[in-house]
């Protein structure tokens, strides 16, 4: 067995054990497919692995799983439609040959998910609708939704009217959003490599510390796609760090997903962190773009990381960024490292008067009786520091975390 663990990790459960405890739990799951996987060699559709990949999907609904598929494509799909040999450079005609493939590619899905009597539902998503409170929740309970009426959400990033700063830029980072969004028990990326290899080209069954993975990541991205390994990595790390399982496979093995939930030694998984984020959290710490950042000391680091205590003026040494009341800021300690993210009670420049000064002194900086914390502990999201070393001994559950 190979696993990449960071110099400094607890011991993590073998490979079978984190399989049995916690990926055969997993009964509310986001599965992404990408484009290399949905075309053959000549980069013509494969309608029969489509097909094969439903069958599965229908097979973990049948377990009694809620099942939410990401599946690139559109553009893919588009190319073919359209004979165009190469994927597009320019945005606009990218948006045009997306708008024309995502047709194509969802009456592929509605008519492989039609043999097995479930309905695909379309939703094409951007960064924004993550980043906005509202239509975020709104995302969750169409979803939630969906899976009580026999569908299987189809989810894709809106390409088509996406612009560079709304850009999620990747479907395996979207299916990342959705896990967090959902409260998902595992993410399955699925690509055309059985999982993460080392140097020697072994696939490495477990990684505990992604970036200590990240050496093994190679350059290639396929013609047909956008990512690679790096960004499955980026998005195992962010399921990861919310506390649920993410795994790399391949999908050209056959029976792939029911063979991971059962507990195969198939794919590299990767291993969450011991404590679980709620959908608040969850939010706050990765759907939302920080608009700034706040140096801490020392003290004030043992006293959010460590003690769980809100963030006070007295411990910040600098303020980065111009940022408003209600934005979410990254708590930095002297060094450089993330500490935490969390919803500011106060804009930049007001931040920057009372940084050292103690809550007694605020009235009179600010000309008005204010909060005496910065960062409210209940809109704290401290970083992961520790990953699943033990089993979890109850199963998890549908209802929302």
């Amino acid at each position: 067995m190979t696993t990449v663990t960071a110099s400094t990790s607890p011991t993590i459960m073998p490979s079978t054990a984190l399989r049995n405890n916690v990926l055969t739990r997993a009964r509310r799951i986001v599965v992404k497919v990408g484009s290399q996987l949905l075309t053959d060699q000549r980069g013509e559709p494969d309608t029969r692995m489509l097909r094969r990949i439903a069958h599965q999907l229908a097979a973990l609904v049948e377990r009694g799983c809620e099942v939410t598929l990401v599946s690139s494509g559109a553009v893919a799909f588009g190319r073919k439609t359209m004979a165009i040999p190469r994927r597009p450079k320019d945005l606009s005609v990218l948006q045009a040959v997306a708008a024309v493939g995502q047709t194509r590619l969802m009456d592929r899905w509605h008519a492989a998910f039609k043999q097995h009597d479930l309905h695909a539902a379309q939703l094409l998503l951007t960064r924004g609708d993550f980043e906005d409170r509202v239509r975020y929740l709104n995302i969750r309970n169409c979803i939630t939704e969906l899976h009580s009426l026999g569908s299987i959400p189809v989810i894709n990033e809106n390409d088509a009217v996406s612009v560079d700063e709304m850009r999620l830029g990747d479907n395996d980072v979207l299916a990342a959003f959705v896990t967090n969004a959902l409260c998902a028990d595992a993410l399955v990326l699925l690509t055309v490599v059985d999982g993460l290899q080392d140097d020697d080209g072994n696939v490495i069954e477990v990684v505990e510390d992604v970036a200590s993975a990240q050496s093994f990541v190679g350059s290639h991205r396929s013609a047909l796609g956008t990512g690679g390994m790096a960004t499955k990595l980026l998005a195992a790390r962010m399921v990861t760090d919310a506390g649920e399982i993410a795994v790399v496979a391949n999908g050209r093995t056959k029976d792939i997903l029911p063979r991971l939930l059962d507990g195969e030694n198939v794919g590299t998984v990767f291993v969450p962190a011991a404590r679980r984020l709620a959908s608040r959290q969850r939010w706050i710490g990765g759907a939302v773009r920080p608009s700034g950042v706040i140096v801490i000391d020392d003290g004030a680091v043992r006293a959010v990381a460590e003690q769980n205590r809100s963030l006070l003026a007295t411990g910040i040494t600098e303020v980065v960024g111009n940022f408003e009341k209600g934005d979410v800021v990254v708590i930095r300690d002297s060094r450089g490292r993330e500490i935490a993210r969390g919803l500011i009670n106060y804009p930049a420049d007001e931040a920057r008067a009372i940084m050292g000064k103690r809550s007694s002194q605020f009235e009179k900086l600010l000309g008005r009786r204010a909060y005496d914390e910065i960062v409210h502990r209940d809109n704290l999201v401290t970083a992961a520091r520790d990953r699943l070393a033990t089993p979890d001994p109850t199963p998890n559950q549908m209802e929302p975390r």
